[in-house]
């Protein structure tokens, strides 16, 4: 499923070109998914297919196309202090991004039935934590996962505010789907081959609408034990932040309002400078011919009228485009995380520094 947008050669071109195909709309979903590098969640031999817009899978592991992870953040109408629960959360890509949007107050729980997929989608949290700039420029609502079959969750768990099933959803499950939902939540899945979007408006009342069709594998039916009793699966409790915690997250937001603050006075009345694009240049190329004359060859410029009168102009289009090249080249000064350069040089005690940075490498 996929292939609705052209290829990107990085993360932000992919993501221009969602944009331009209206996949991406707003600017929460635009911000999460520029912060989270679609390649980073690849094994390393299909590196080169990342900023495709093509599902991936190998083995348990599997990634849907970009324009459906999209699509299904926009439906969601994300929000900070949500509670989110990705049914088949497989490498953690989605639940991280959602993450960003909801805030340290949310809550972000997954259910994956492979416990192979479980370990890599930790590991690659943890490297996103330790290692992503991104981290700071934002409050993290980190994702937790549990092993088991998402059909199979306990009754007895709580409802949340946004659910996602990744996996093709039967008619005969759609009612289970919809009791996992708060009134007021937004249930977003597949469907008939629908992507579907279900809105619960009261204890009995929902909305449903359809996105776009899709093609998903199924849901994979529970394997009942001998004794024919279901595995239960239960979810993360919800727990409350410590004090320290929220101590944390409280200095961490007054730090980076500082940072906007003086951010804005420099730049003058908080104008940004404009970003950067590529630009994506079309050189005029010469037509030839090719000329069979008694068995020999002949090469040669097809003779056109306006080549003198243009020739003057391709010089001087040639000449712009080496400066830019030279421009381009030059390497960009590389990002700087004003949070950690601003708590680094608090007078404070440094194990107070690290704690506030979450004891991140960089």
């Amino acid at each position: 499923m996929g292939g609705a947008v052209s290829a990107g050669e990085d993360n932000d071109e992919l993501i221009d070109n969602l944009k331009e195909a209206q996949y991406i709309r707003t600017e929460l979903v635009e911000q999460a998914f520029r912060a989270i590098d679609r390649a980073d969640y690849y094994l390393d031999d299909f590196k080169d297919n990342a900023y495709k817009d093509l599902a991936w899978k190998h083995g348990n592991f599997h990634l849907s196309a970009p324009c459906i992870y999209s699509e299904v953040m926009e439906a969601l109408d994300l929000q900070p202090g949500l509670s989110f629960l990705n049914l088949g959360s497989g490498t953690g890509y989605l639940s991280s991004m959602i993450g960003l949007i909801l805030g340290p107050f949310g809550v972000n729980h997954g259910v994956e039935l492979h416990s192979d997929v479980i370990e890599y989608a930790k590991q690659k949290l943890d490297v996103f934590i330790r290692t992503s700039d991104s981290f700071d420029k934002f409050e993290f609502c980190e994702p937790s996962f549990v092993t088991g079959n998402c059909l199979e969750i306990s009754p007895d768990s709580t409802q949340y505010d946004r659910v996602y099933c990744g996996a093709g959803v039967q008619k005969e499950h759609e009612d289970y789907m919809k009791s996992l939902l708060k009134v007021g939540g937004i249930l977003v899945m597949p469907l008939e081959e629908k992507l579907t979007k279900i809105t619960r408006t009261g204890p009995a009342a929902w909305e449903t609408k359809k996105i776009l069709a899709v093609s998903f594998a199924p849901l994979i039916q529970p394997i009942h034990a001998d004794s024919g009793k279901s595995r239960l699966v239960h979810l993360p409790p919800i727990t409350v932040r410590s004090l320290q915690d929220l101590a944390r997250i409280a200095i961490r937001g007054t730090i980076k309002r500082l940072i906007h603050q003086e951010t804005m006075s420099k730049n003058g009345n908080g104008l940004k400078n404009p970003p950067r694009f590529k630009r994506r240049r079309v050189r005029r190329r010469r037509m030839e011919t090719i000329v069979f004359l008694d068995k020999e060859v002949f090469a040669s410029r097809i003779s056109n009228p306006s080549d003198d009168n243009n020739n003057c102009e391709e010089i001087e289009e040639e000449r712009r485009e080496e400066e830019e090249k030279g421009i381009s080249e030059l390497k960009p000064d590389p990002p700087v995380n004003f949070l950690r350069e601003k708590v680094l040089s608090l007078p404070l005690p440094d194990p107070l520094k690290y704690y506030l940075l979450y004891y991140r490498e960089k």
